[in-house]
């Protein structure tokens, strides 16, 4: 029999959008991520996209020193490929966001592919009081940000990451994201296979209407054929019908707490390994397979673990 297709689930443990407020199992000490990123890899993901917090207060915290606390830990207890963010929170200069994956070298470092509108303000009509004073002004500062990722900023990035080994996951919110990416391609600064990483429901980018799904796949398709490997997010409810529809479509898939809170209609996720498990289902639904660690490495052509400054 024909072996079926292995889809590679990548989990964003904590992020930089949700606050403590929202959900008392966001990870956010050195404990809690270690915990949360295992029991992820235990459930199935293959890839760890891991950012780092204050531990006293949850802010985000891209400082190498804060990555440290959790990231040998992690890469001695699980397989896992791990993915450290580039784009830190979007309050950040490129030069420090760019710091712990220029430090530790993994396997793979997001990269987000455009500037953009990046709003959570909406995310104020939910809560009323917060556990921490940074809170409220983190989103409200929102109705004004614009996530700057210009041309140089990524060029920035690239330069200093690719003589690591060092493999992108490229954050595209928007088709024209996609023709970044394609800019980048043509100049010969970034390697096939590519793993775009289309991300769907974030106020100021696509939204999570199939037809958007459908038009960014076709789009990457007709601009790099077979020299991309796909993957979605879907922000917030949107996480699962939008990685079934990946799935479905030949896709990979990201889930995890830094994109959504939920495992279900009013229901929050009590771990991130919760979504992974939802997500595993899903995939094996349609007959398909979940990759392991050393699969995703061979998918994505990624360099190794051992090859790491962790």
């Amino acid at each position: 029999m024909a072996q079926a297709r292995k889809v590679v689930i990548t989990c964003a443990v904590t992020g930089a959008i949700h606050t403590p407020t929202m959900s008392k199992y966001l990870p956010v000490t050195p404990d809690e991520i270690v915990s949360d990123a295992l029991a992820a890899a235990e459930a199935g993901a293959a890839v760890l996209h891991l950012h780092a917090r204050d531990p006293k207060t949850g802010k985000p915290d891209q400082t190498p020193e804060a990555f440290a606390r959790f990231l040998p830990r992690i890469k001695q207890q699980t397989n896992a490929v791990i993915n450290i963010t580039t784009g830190g929170s979007p309050y950040m200069k490129v030069e420090e966001r760019v710091l712990p994956a220029a430090t530790f070298k993994p396997e793979v470092a997001s990269l987000n592919m455009g500037s953009m509108n990046f709003g959570l303000f909406h995310l104020l009509d939910k809560y009323k009081d917060f556990q921490h004073d940074w809170e409220r002004q983190h989103l409200e500062n929102t109705r004004d940000l614009v996530f700057r990722n210009t041309f140089k900023d990524i060029e920035y990035i690239l330069e200093t990451c690719y003589d690591n080994g060092t493999r992108f996951e490229f954050e595209c919110y928007d088709i024209g994201h996609l023709y970044n990416l394609k800019h980048f391609y043509d100049r010969g600064l970034v390697k096939p296979p590519l793993f775009i990483q289309s991300v769907f429901g974030l106020l100021g980018g696509i939204g999570p209407h199939p037809e958007d799904v459908a038009h960014m796949k076709r789009t990457a398709d007709r601009l790099f054929g077979d020299d991309y490997r796909w993957s979605v997010l879907g922000a917030g409810r949107h996480q699962l019908p939008i990685a079934a529809t990946s799935a479905a479509m030949g896709g990979n898939i990201r889930v995890g707490l830094e994109d959504s809170l939920w495992a279900g209609p009013g229901k929050l996720a009590t771990s991130n390994a919760d979504q992974v498990k939802l997500a595993r289902k899903l995939i094996e639904g349609l007959g398909l397979g979940v990759a392991t660690p050393d699969e995703a490495r061979e998918i994505l052509s990624l360099k190794g673990g051992d090859k790491v400054n962790i």
